[in-house]
């Protein structure tokens, strides 16, 4: 019940469902005053989420709390990479592993394993809305990082998570099996933070990397609303409400 529910409070944090209920009210209401007030909030919502410097601050906000705790003396048994990144529906039209953004976090984790950082990487990620012949995104990572040219015996795949808490549940699960004591979680920035308190709360206290950081550096950005900008803060609301979801949850600590 909980994924589902964090599902739906993911869409209703995004700009675009505020933009579209404050509309649909400001509809309903359209013959008062109220509704040119919603109407107008609605555009104002839309548009001031929609300009770089709101996306930025949002987005510095939200990867403030994430703090590398990467000990570079240290070969760690495994590098824990956290799905995310992979496009499933382009994918499933390529037949390859079409990576988002977030590509920095199976990068990271190359670099990490091909330099001798940690003795095996654990490919955490299965299928969200899963489609009948379907490769879990965990397998398509783990072929990319063999591609790259990692061993397979040091490519350890989990694909049955869904989310940040099942990613938690199923690494420990793992890490049992294998007797791995010390591990390296890495993840996005704007995750890092959710994820260790994930990880925490089934009894792991790894080491994080955070990566793919997101927030600008406050220069020459425009105020013109963009696509890009609302993309992330859009990325930034949902990351707060997962927080909010999962803390009530007590899914971390």
């Amino acid at each position: 019940m909980f994924f589902w529910v964090s599902k739906a409070l993911g869409w209703l944090a995004s700009p675009l469902a505020w933009g579209l209920l404050l509309a649909g009210a400001g509809v309903l209401l359209r013959r008062r005053r109220a509704g040119r007030v919603l109407g107008a909030l609605a555009a104002l919502v839309v548009l001031g989420l929609s300009c770089d410097p709101v996306a930025d601050r949002l987005m510095a906000a939200v990867e403030s709390g994430a703090r590398s705790t990467y000990r570079p003396d240290v070969v760690y048994d495994a590098v824990v990479v956290l799905g995310g990144l992979v496009d499933a529906a382009a994918s499933r039209a390529t037949g390859e592993a079409e990576l988002t953004e977030a590509a920095d976090r199976v990068l990271r984790g190359f670099e990490l394993v091909r330099a001798g950082r940690a003795r095996a990487v654990l490919v955490s990620g299965g299928l969200v809305w899963p489609q009948p012949g379907d490769v879990s995104e965990a397998d398509r990572l783990a072929a990319k990082l063999a591609q790259w040219g990692i061993a397979p015996e040091r490519i350890v795949v989990e694909r049955s998570s869904r989310n940040t808490r099942e990613n938690a549940i199923e690494s420990a699960r793992v890490a049992a099996a294998r007797g791995w004591r010390t591990l390296l979680v890495v993840t996005s920035a704007a995750h890092a933070p959710r994820a260790l308190g994930c990880f925490r709360a089934v009894g792991l206290e790894p080491d994080v990397l955070p990566v793919d950081r997101r927030a600008g550096d406050g220069k020459g950005r425009s105020w013109l609303p963009g696509v890009a900008a609302l993309a992330k803060s859009s990325d930034a609301l949902h990351e707060l409400a997962g927080r909010i979801a999962y803390r009530v949850a007590g899914y971390t600590r």
